[in-house]
């Protein structure tokens, strides 16, 4: 929050009083996320390539690298209407008349783009892990079938 307020402040110049103040600061906010975001991303992957280099087994961060990648997608699929409403009811946590009045749109608006990104990630979710299970049960097969052992 404090680096979306020293964005705000450093390019106050360039807000337009026309504009809602709160959604000129959601914007920057929704930007410094992707940043942080992007910027998590990078660091995750120095982690996991220290701890195959002083032996851990890293099995355990590429599997929760491997769920936040699918949220992450799915989140990136989901249209920009979907992805401004899911971010503010459930990461910046405001009640959907708050949603509704920061994009300026009707509470039901919110609620069923609300509806529609929940259901989307949910099913790329489910999706992605049936192909990796599918994936994992093929290879394995594939393995056996030309007579060489997996593990």
């Amino acid at each position: 929050m404090q680096t979306a307020l020293e964005r705000a402040l450093r390019s106050s110049a360039g807000f337009d009083p026309a504009r809602r103040l709160d959604s000129w600061m959601f914007k920057i906010i929704q930007n410094v996320w992707i940043d942080n975001r992007n910027e998590f991303a990078r660091r995750r992957q120095v982690q996991i390539e220290e701890a195959e280099h002083i032996g851990l087994d890293p099995t355990p961060f590429l599997e929760a690298r491997s769920d936040l990648v699918g949220v992450v997608r799915a989140f990136s699929d989901l249209a920009p209407e979907q992805r401004a409403v899911l971010t503010l009811v459930v990461l910046e946590d405001y009640s959907y008349q708050e949603a509704a009045e920061t994009l300026a749109i009707p509470i039901g608006t919110v609620m069923s783009r609300l509806a529609r990104a929940r259901a989307a990630i949910a099913e790329a979710l489910k999706s992605s892990h049936q192909t990796d299970e599918d994936g994992r049960e093929n290879g394995q097969k594939d393995l056996r079938e030309n007579g060489q052992e997996s593990g």
